[in-house]
């Protein structure tokens, strides 16, 4: 049974910059998504940080939203809220996986994302891991994002001088030895 499980819950991180999340929510299921807001707004405001938040129509949404706002906003990271709950067609299975894997790539990109967006057989399922009081699977997606921004404020600002060089330094084109040619 998985709520006789122990599971391993990490520190909660601390910064001594001011931290500012974006969390992007589909309340597609209302009530599954007012439940996870909550549990995301405790564990950011636990922390001292601030957040605004915005709203999608569905989990297919939420990356692009925050890939649009990464491009033209000052946010250390997000939070990926939404539910899709299996129906009748193969709609869950696109949904599930292109939604995690853009937020995946996001990621992959440098982005601090926490996901929650959950992926559920029944609405039963979603309930309970949207509880703020039980599961809050809100609060863990919000604790991810957290993790991952003072990971990248450990490492990201560092540059060891090999393999790419960090955004805006610019690439010499093989062969030119003036500089006059840039990538």
């Amino acid at each position: 049974m998985a709520s006789a499980e122990e599971h391993t819950i990490l520190p909660r991180p601390s910064f001594d910059e001011p931290v500012k999340l974006l969390i992007v929510v589909s309340p597609y299921y209302s009530d599954i998504a007012n439940g996870m807001l909550t549990g995301a707004k405790a564990e950011l405001e636990a922390a001292g940080a601030a957040y605004e938040v915005i709203e999608m129509p569905g989990a297919l949404e939420i990356p692009t939203a925050i890939g649009i706002s990464d491009r033209g906003s000052n946010f250390d990271g997000y939070v990926a809220l939404g539910c899709v709950i299996r129906g009748e067609t193969t709609h869950y299975e696109t949904v599930c996986n292109d939604s995690s894997r853009a937020l995946q790539l996001l990621g992959l990109q440098g982005l601090c994302i926490g996901n929650g967006i959950l992926t559920v057989e029944n609405k039963k399922q979603a309930e309970v891991r949207a509880d703020p009081e039980g599961q809050n699977k809100g609060g863990g997606a919000a604790a991810a994002a957290l993790h991952l921004i003072a990971l990248a404020r450990k490492w990201g600002r560092q540059s060891k001088g090999i393999g790419f060089k960090p955004f805006g330094q610019d690439t010499l084109m093989a062969g030119d030895t003036d500089g006059s040619n840039i990538a």
